[in-house]
């Protein structure tokens, strides 16, 4: 998984994160229409429109909230003119960098997109310059140590155990989280059978659920080059039209707990 991933996963747990709150529901509720769009305004019958619905409500949106934003989707309320962009370059120390967006304005977007790119050390390339470098698929965060007395944490055999589920693709352990990687049509029903065999039992919950653009190849990181990386992915992932920020920037997770 890229650094930014896990950097992100650390912010939350260290309660980092909750002051752009609502800037994330913003962010949430622009995928949500988006992926209603896109399909049906029927989560069932939506691939697409489930996940960020799943997504939301990790992320404690209300319920409301999800509802009026498939609802708005179908122009009830204010209709929103929004289009999906995705942009790709490269950061400080050659970092390979994807960014999706979501604007009703994609002239000023893309504008906000070259200064913060030159501003951070990356340059900003044409469609298609880094994207050979990812793949798509679903990613479940998941803690792997108790943080309570009386709770067990989850064995190295028991987390391996997680390979041979359908639609598993790979289990990386780093410290106390792991990630397991699924074919993306797969997230949700692994996530089901990771969190009853594995999380229930133990009163743990997963940290994150996603589809998300994997590198197929990771670029280590120095300790050195982090922070320089870290502001950078930051910076993109701060923009109020950035939805997802993906990259292959492998940092070691004690440099990202050091920097936290």
């Amino acid at each position: 998984m890229s650094g930014h991933s896990k950097w992100h996963n650390i912010k939350l747990r260290k309660g980092k994160a909750d002051a752009q709150r609502g800037q994330l529901f913003t962010k949430l509720s622009k995928e949500i229409i988006v992926a209603a769009r896109s399909g049906s305004p029927d989560p069932e019958a939506n691939f697409r429109l489930k996940m960020a619905v799943a997504k939301a409500r990790d992320n404690n949106m209300p319920a409301d909230t999800i509802k009026r934003s498939i609802a708005r989707a179908g122009g009830a309320g204010k209709a929103d003119v929004l289009d999906e962009i995705r942009y790709e370059g490269y950061g400080p120390g050659g970092v390979a960098v994807i960014v999706d967006a979501v604007t009703d304005n994609r002239n000023r977007t893309a504008s906000e997109m070259r200064y913060v790119f030159s501003r951070n050390g990356g340059n900003l390339g044409e469609s298609g310059s880094v994207g050979w470098l990812f793949e798509e698929r679903g990613v479940i965060a998941l803690p792997t140590r108790a943080q309570e007395r009386g709770t067990t944490s989850i064995s190295e055999d028991e987390l391996l155990e997680c390979a041979v589920v359908e639609g598993v693709i790979d289990v990386q352990r780093e410290g106390d989280t792991a990630d397991v990687i699924t074919e993306p049509r797969a997230l949700g029903t692994v996530r089901a059978a990771i969190e009853q065999t594995l999380l229930a039992p133990r009163g743990l919950e997963v940290i994150s659920a996603s589809l998300e653009l994997v590198a197929r190849t990771m670029l280590p990181v120095s300790a050195a080059d982090a922070p320089a990386v870290l502001k950078f992915l930051d910076a993109l992932e701060e923009h109020d039209d950035v939805t997802h920020v993906y990259s292959n920037a492998d940092i070691p997770i004690a440099v990202l707990e050091a920097l936290a």
